[in-house]
């Protein structure tokens, strides 16, 4: 076929194939065969449907594209630049996968405009593009008036067959089928092939029936390859259906047009080699040297420049008018958009006496979001059914359900996977949403690589995990979490949070807040997870709100240089104190810290940390009712790190930290062995 036979839609696509064949071909590695496939799909969807201004990546009510299938991110890059956002050049798509560039072999938001998610881990994608379509419906129906569609946007998702076999997929599409989000709409990359090969070889559901299980509408377009007016009619089916999400199977050839590779296990991740290149470029007529686009087609792409640009005035233009009619709503939008924080609006956060009655600080913590929820209309979230034993209920709203989306109390389900990368979802949407999801500290387990990607891609999600220790009691090993703090404490980027008493919760919370707003003194955004008691624990003297801003502070000190230094986090930070009140009366100098949180304190200065931890002083007793890794920071080599270094038991939960050696008593004899 030669050059000159080619419509202009067929340049335009093949000019995404060839893009990606020659990034691939040149870095030797990567992921051809999913843009080779799916080029038909992304052209009508880019050029016919998608709302979006590459001058203005942020801007407010662009649709929103995710790339779920994230190892064929050339699909992306190429897309980016063809449609002429000014952050990726020519030159950055041959840097493709090199050190330093802006091309990752898999999208990164933050390296990226134009890059709504960071995608890798499959299934990921789809369920972040729920928790994005769920932010739209609630956006919608907070602020949205009569004649003034201030949010309508829809959520777009690509997505292959890996990631409709992982079930975090299936996690957050059931939810979304069950709250009926009409304007996500997914279009799968049917190819039938993954790294084995066939996915008749351990995939041969039914998915499109699975999915109308969940309540999706669902199409087919039996030819992806060429057939554009088939994919473009679909996709006007699936908005017109305002009441479920859709998804939309399309039918492709991995690596089309590749002679010998397409449609085989060898186009998905593996460059095509020299040969097969040229042999493509033959078979499709491509006529052009790597990396050069058609004027014909680059013209046409760039089109999106100025219809985006005239589709943003225009909703200035509304959102204008919008500002005058509806001023205070119209400033929250703005301040949320922008990421700022209403003035002094940590002033909310309850403060403690020590001679207040001694609560949970799971108890505390829903004091805490149902304070902070009055100030700040942006904090939305929810459980992972289990609202009465995580406290996370907000009294001032009802529950976000179909038809309800005005309110910010979330029902997840039992689908704690699901449920982080929703949260995800929610706080990359860029609207500014704070999002908070809760289960038990022993279930993030199965949310380890959303909170992992959380941290990575700078998704400020809180994390509110109750029943933090073997203090839980009765429900036994299977439920109390050992070696989660320190495994936790591993992911950078990523506060670890263990308060004390009230106090140190609401602390715990100023942090939180901070963080997901990117209003730390190192202005990232971060996730953070709060990790609280089940059993209720007394009001400290001492404690602060601003104490935990710091990391760690020194609660309780004697005068002149310690003998000893007490270091506890959370519940056994009681245990400290009283150790530390009868060595006083004995004659020592005792200082106890409360350390809530690691991170934040090696953020602080050398002086700081020197003050609170002198060096001088080798003599230490961490107390934490977790295992003991990574404790040897603090106590060195010649202090003693009181821990559990084993599995729980099924026991009441006084009987449990008794048995374990959380004591007042054990806290003193190791104490005292330091000191002899």
């Amino acid at each position: 076929m030669a050059v000159a036979t080619q419509s202009l839609e067929e340049l335009c696509i093949n000019a995404i194939r060839f893009l990606a064949i020659d990034a691939v071909e040149k870095a030797k590695s990567g992921h051809p065969g999913l843009p080779m496939g799916a080029a038909p799909m992304a052209f009508v969807l880019w050029d016919r449907f998608m709302r979006f201004n590459p001058k203005n990546p942020a801007w407010l009510n662009r649709d929103r594209f995710l790339l779920s299938a994230g190892h064929g991110s050339m699909l992306l890059y190429a897309l980016l630049y063809l449609t002429g956002y000014e952050d990726l050049t020519l030159d950055d798509l041959k840097q493709f996968r090199q050190w330093e560039s802006k091309t990752p072999g898999h999208p990164e938001n933050f390296m990226n405009p134009g890059v709504e998610i960071t995608t890798g881990p499959l299934g990921q994608g789809i369920a972040n593009g729920v928790g994005i379509a769920m932010a739209e419906a609630h956006l919608a129906a907070t602020f949205n008036k009569p004649d003034f569609p201030i949010i309508d946007h829809y959520t777009y998702v690509i997505l292959g067959d890996g990631c409709n076999m992982e079930g975090v997929s299936g996690e957050a599409c059931s939810l979304a089928g069950h709250l009926g989000l009409g304007k996500l709409i997914a279009l799968y990359d049917d190819n039938h092939i993954s790294i084995d090969g066939s996915t008749d070889l351990a995939f041969t559901e039914d998915v499109g029936k699975r999915f109308e299980a969940y309540n999706w509408h669902v199409q087919v377009v039996e030819d992806g390859n060429t057939n554009l007016d088939e994919i473009q009619k679909a996709i006007e089916a699936a908005k017109a259906v305002t009441d479920k999400p859709s998804l939309i199977k399309v039918r492709t050839t991995i690596g089309y047009g590749s002679p010998k590779k397409a449609d085989t296990r060898h186009a998905h991740g593996e460059a095509l080699g020299e040969d097969e290149v040229k042999a493509t470029r033959e078979h499709l007529g491509w006529n052009h040297p790597p990396f050069e686009v058609p004027e014909d087609a680059l013209n046409h792409w760039r089109k999106a420049i100025e219809r985006g640009a005239k589709t943003e005035q225009e909703w200035n233009q509304l959102f204008d008018r919008y500002k005058q009619q509806y001023p205070d709503e119209a400033r929250t939008l703005e301040r949320m958009h922008e990421a700022e924080l209403p003035p002094n609006w940590d002033s909310v956060l309850p403060t403690y006496k020590p001679e207040d009655k001694g609560i949970a600080t799971r108890v505390h913590s829903g004091n805490c979001l149902n304070a902070i929820a009055e100030v700040l209309p942006e904090l939305i979230g929810g459980s992972a059914d289990l609202a009465p034993s995580n406290n996370t209920l907000l009294k001032n709203s009802g529950d976000f359900q179909k038809g309800q989306y005005q309110n910010r109390y979330i029902r997840f389900g039992v689908r704690e996977h699901g449920m982080g990368s929703i949260c995800n979802g929610l706080a990359l949407d860029g609207s500014g949403l704070i999002p908070y999801c809760a289960t038990f500290l022993v279930f993030t387990d199965y949310m380890r690589a959303a909170i992992r990607l959380s941290a990575l891609s700078e998704a400020g999600v809180i994390y509110v995990m109750t029943h933090d220790s073997i203090a839980l009691g009765e429900d036994g090993p299977t439920h109390q979490p050992v070696e989660h703090m320190a495994a936790l404490r591993v992911i950078p980027d990523l506060y670890v949070i263990r308060p004390a008493d009230g106090n140190e919760t609401s602390g715990a919370y100023k942090v939180a807040i901070e963080a997901a707003k990117g209003k730390r003194p190192d202005s990232k955004v971060r996730p953070s997870v709060l990790a609280l008691t089940r059993q209720a624990l007394p009001n400290l003297a001492g404690s602060s709100i601003e104490g935990v801003t710091k990391g760690a502070y020194i609660l309780s000190d004697s005068d002149g240089t310690p003998d000893i230094i007490f270091i506890g986090t959370g519940s056994e930070t009681q245990l400290c104190v009283k150790a530390a009140e009868q060595l006083r009366g004995e004659g020592k100098k005792v200082r106890v810290v409360s350390m809530p949180c690691w991170e934040i304190f090696e953020e602080q200065t050398p002086e700081y940390k020197e003050s609170v931890l002198p060096k001088a002083v080798k003599k230490r007793v961490s107390v934490e009712a977790a295992v003991t890794f990574g404790w040897c920071r603090y106590v060195g080599s010649e202090g003693i790190a009181i821990g559990i270094d084993q599995y729980g038991s099924s026991a009441p939960g006084n009987v449990c930290m008794e048995k374990f050696g959380f004591t007042v008593d054990n806290v003193l004899a190791k104490a005292k062995s330091l000191l002899n």
